[in-house]
């Protein structure tokens, strides 16, 4: 997993697996899920996410997740 914020476009994004996006839908205003042709989520988009998400608390965990995933 992969989290990026471009200051430029004031967007965060969240890839979840590596692939090519096929296609994507609105699932709320400024929020975007990118998803493959065999329709798995690869990445979540949040645009103007300064207005949606305090960057500055930005805090990921991976406690529970499996030890290849933490390695």
């Amino acid at each position: 997993m992969q989290i990026k914020y471009s200051p430029d476009a004031d967007a965060l994004i969240i890839r979840l697996r590596e692939g090519k996006p096929v296609d994507a839908i609105d699932i709320a205003e400024g929020i975007i899920v990118h998803y493959s042709k065999d329709k798995k989520i690869l990445e979540i988009e949040i645009l103007d996410a300064s207005k949606v998400v305090q960057m500055g608390e930005l805090n990921v965990s991976l406690k529970g997740a499996p030890a290849e995933v933490v390695a």
